[in-house]
């Protein structure tokens, strides 16, 4: 039996290495019905911001004080700022713990998952495999988004400098670099539901436990962060720091925020992803 085993673990040809290949992966997610979905919502929502502004009239300062949704008409690269601004809070968490959290439980669900270890696939090159393309679809997600807000904003108010509501303005150029750096911080501020839902998604096999559960807790972590009462200790929830990108679209940006932000993001991802493949690796899966 031993010498039966021992041949089966090194059989002709097989490399654990390529094993599900993350292209064969890649592809079995765009195909999914819930990403084109996602996609969808994602496009449409800078044409629905701009049907707001045309029925709505132009945005004007409340209380005499200008914010950065009164700047959304004032250039393309304003407009996709905004759309960045009112999705990052929640909308973007939706596809983030969607592409993560419904991976490897949707398999645990088809009862397919099984079969997969058994082809074989080792179980940390499954779940390498299905949180790269995970992650993937998230950061793609987030960069759809102002893309089409630009093209959308473009069109419709013209190419032009990105002005400030605290007075002044960037300069195209300089305006697309600073948007580069936001969504770049505001996907890495996401690891953190990236990593909930994944952790989540290797301890049940309903899909839409882990998605909801990554849900819930992200906007658990938004009302706590609402409680001042809790002080400094706000500074060690990921929800504190999400909105920091906004010292990157200033004349003179300030990074300390933003690091802070990276550093509890990263800290508390990391840790979720490695609770997911120890327990994983561990686990009985019999569906």
């Amino acid at each position: 039996m031993s010498t039966l085993v021992e041949r089966t673990e090194v059989a002709s040809g097989y490399k654990a290495g390529r094993t599900l290949p993350l292209r064969v992966e890649l592809v079995r997610q765009l195909k999914r019905r819930r990403t084109l979905i996602m996609g969808g919502i994602l496009a449409a929502l800078p044409f629905v911001l701009l049907i707001a502004f045309t029925i709505g009239g132009e945005p004007g300062g409340r209380n005499n004080t200008v914010s950065l949704m009164d700047t959304a008409t004032a250039s393309g690269a304003n407009f996709a700022a905004v759309n960045l601004f009112v999705s990052a809070g929640f909308l973007l968490v939706i596809p983030v713990a969607l592409f993560c959290g419904d991976t490897v439980a949707s398999e645990a669900g088809w009862s397919s998952l099984r079969y997969l270890l058994a082809a074989p696939v080792p179980r940390a090159r499954l779940l390498w495999s299905k949180l790269v393309v995970g992650l993937g679809l998230s950061l793609a997600a987030m960069i759809l988004l102002p893309l089409v807000a630009l093209a959308v904003g473009t069109a419709a108010y013209g190419w032009g400098p990105l002005e400030l509501p605290t007075g002044g303005s960037l300069d195209p150029g300089t305006a697309a670099q600073r948007l580069v750096i936001v969504v770049a911080f505001i996907f890495v501020s996401q690891l953190v539901t990236a990593g909930l839902a994944f952790w989540l998604s290797t301890k049940t096999d309903a899909p839409l436990g882990a998605v909801g559960g990554a849900v819930g807790l992200t906007i658990v972590g938004n009302v706590l962060d609402a409680v001042t009462a809790l002080g400094d200790w706000r500074d060690f929830l990921p929800a504190h720091w999400q909105f920091a990108w906004a010292d990157a679209v200033q004349p003179n940006p300030a990074w300390s925020g933003m690091i802070q932000g990276t550093a509890v993001s990263i800290t508390y991802a990391l840790v979720l992803f490695a609770l997911a493949f120890r327990g994983f690796a561990r686990k009985d899966v019999v569906s």
